[in-house]
């Protein structure tokens, strides 16, 4: 009997004792530093074509010490840049963060804008309007902003990418700093007056270094050209590349080109991009100190060289295979330089996309794959005859952009001409044209249950007070862009696969062929750091990979 209150003490203690672990291993395995990396257009499969190409402490290193989510897509459409970049960090769609596109027609006030535009804000670092943006037009926070909330503010935030869009979205709305490159004849990252009034000493010094213009040389090929096997012919029609050349093959000698192709712009479009945003992401995250004390810090970085690239020469081009056999040296570097500045297991790294891209059609026609390319001009010309000649009213039609068509209520109302009505005779009347797929209406999507299939993705796109009216689907490889070079923003397949890893602590190694969702990565991260999720967040943490 008087062994009872002693075992029970010593049962507590364990107890205590135990629990005292379990939450100083949590602490131990909460990153100092969570490195959220997008790179801009990567296709699902560049890990697979080009992988014995690839060295053992880039893409391999993430693979094999990490977690692949080897069926990860995009759950809504239109697949952008800017819907990309926010739906990673928001971990939802344009149908709540409101980023419906990169740019989209606003029906309140009449005209397009673009997704970080902001002419309340000033440029920092330029006198040019580059800088006058801000991420006001996304409605949500996003994950840095969340632990910038739990933190009470004193963990970091960062945002570096050569394209605002690419910078400012992840980074959200309570970033320390966001930069983005500003080329044509300056040559300099900048940053907008939305985080800070000028720039630090070290952005300064890096614009002033000659970093940038060391990158005006010849773009060769890292390896033996012949030995890129993965890739097509480096001379054929599918291919668009520079002024200042009769045809797109390597070598480019980018300080002879750069006078007749806007000047450092240039670099945005060639692999050294990558190179050149992983010196200014280096130098930020030691300026900065990131991951050096108890707040998780958060570095935010896009590669966006990797979508011009692939604009301009496809996505089977030698010069996208070089840029990526260069991204993965990027890549190590990158680990290599963490492991030395915040600590080799201090650091959790995700990387995924923004979106994938489509084979060149005109090079799918050549090996008799259905595909084509899209006349927007002639859509709307015909659309228009014929809903003058249908209900006799005139500019029924205010905007019709991003596979959207935005009715004029005023034209209806002084017409009396039922909205509901309108849109279902105008969506049986595209559904009989060709190279069309689908047609829905905003009635249909606002009522619609979708679950699952093309038409929840095209739910989880629509924002009810910034979509249109009608939303149509072209066929599969079919695409509203030049005869060369690949482009993106459909629902399809080749747009929606894209690759997700994560590496580092709190991260097991190992992979799933269970599908994943770009939403579902910020409620993850949000999980391994214990904070809240972003507010309006509609994806699910992977325990697949988290739960021991």
């Amino acid at each position: 009997m008087q062994r009872g209150p002693l075992f029970l003490i010593l049962f507590v203690f364990s107890l205590l004792s135990t629990a005292q672990e379990i939450n100083s291993l949590i602490r131990e395995e909460k990153p100092k530093l969570v490195v959220g990396i997008v790179v801009d257009q990567m296709r699902y499969d560049y890990l697979t074509r080009f992988w014995n190409k690839y060295s053992d402490d880039g893409f391999k290193r993430l693979i094999n010490h990490g977690f692949n989510f080897k069926n990860n897509h995009f759950n809504y459409v239109p697949t952008y840049t800017g819907p990309g970049h926010a739906s990673v960090f928001t971990g939802t769609g344009p149908s709540n963060h409101g980023i419906i596109g990169n740019n989209w027609y606003d029906k309140f006030i009449g005209q397009e804008v673009y997704c970080t535009q902001d002419d309340r804000v000033s440029s920092v670092g330029t006198d040019s309007p580059a800088g006058k943006m801000s991420p006001h037009r996304m409605k949500t926070t996003t994950v840095a902003d969340q632990n910038r909330l739990h933190t009470q503010m004193k963990g970091k935030t960062i945002g570096v990418a050569l394209k605002d869009r690419g910078s400012i979205l992840p980074a959200g709305h309570t970033a320390n700093a966001a930069y983005w490159f500003h080329g044509e004849d300056e040559g300099n990252w900048i940053s907008s007056s939305f985080y800070l009034d000028k720039l630090p000493k070290w952005v300064k010094d890096f614009n002033e270094s000659g970093i940038v213009g060391s990158y005006l040389k010849p773009w060769t090929t890292l390896y033996d050209i012949d030995k890129y096997e993965e890739s097509g012919e480096d001379l054929n029609v599918f291919e668009s590349g520079f002024n200042g050349m009769e045809s797109a093959v390597f070598p480019y000698d980018l300080k002879f080109l750069a006078p007749a192709n806007k000047g450092f712009d240039l670099l945005k479009t060639v692999a050294y991009g990558n190179d050149l945003t992983l010196d200014f992401a280096l130098a930020a995250v030691k300026a900065e100190e990131l991951g050096k004390d108890e707040y998780t810090d958060f570095l935010t970085l896009s590669f966006s060289s990797p979508d011009y690239v692939a604009h301009n020469f496809g996505v089977n081009s030698k010069e996208i295979q070089d840029t990526y056999l260069r991204l993965d040296l990027n890549l190590a570097r990158l680990l290599k330089e963490l492991d030395e500045f915040v600590g080799e297991g201090n650091f959790t790294i995700f990387l995924t996309a923004d979106h994938g891209g489509v084979h060149v059609p005109s090079y799918l026609k050549s090996l008799k794959i259905p595909s084509g390319y899209f006349d927007p001009n002639d859509f709307e010309k015909r659309l228009r005859i014929f809903l003058d000649e249908k209900f006799e009213g005139d500019n029924l039609i205010r905007n019709i952009s991003n596979n959207q068509i935005f009715l004029n209520y005023g034209a209806l109302h002084k017409n009396d001409i039922n909205h509901d009505e309108i849109e279902k005779v105008l969506a049986q009347f595209i559904l009989q044209l060709d190279q069309i797929d689908k047609v829905y209406t905003r009635s249909q999507i606002s009522k619609g249950g979708f679950l699952k299939g093309i038409e929840a993705d095209i739910k989880n796109g629509f924002n009810q007070k910034r979509s249109g009216d009608v939303i149509f689907i072209l066929d599969p490889a079919t695409i509203i862009y030049p005869l060369t070079g690949s482009t993106h923003g459909s629902g399809h397949m080749y747009d929606t696969h894209a690759p997700l890893i994560f590496f580092g602590a709190g991260i097991k190694q190992g992979s799933t062929t269970q599908r994943s969702e770009i939403t579902d990565i910020a409620p993850t991260i949000s999980a391994l750091l214990g904070i809240s999720f972003p507010n309006s967040s509609t994806g699910k943490p992977l325990n697949i990979m988290l739960d021991k």
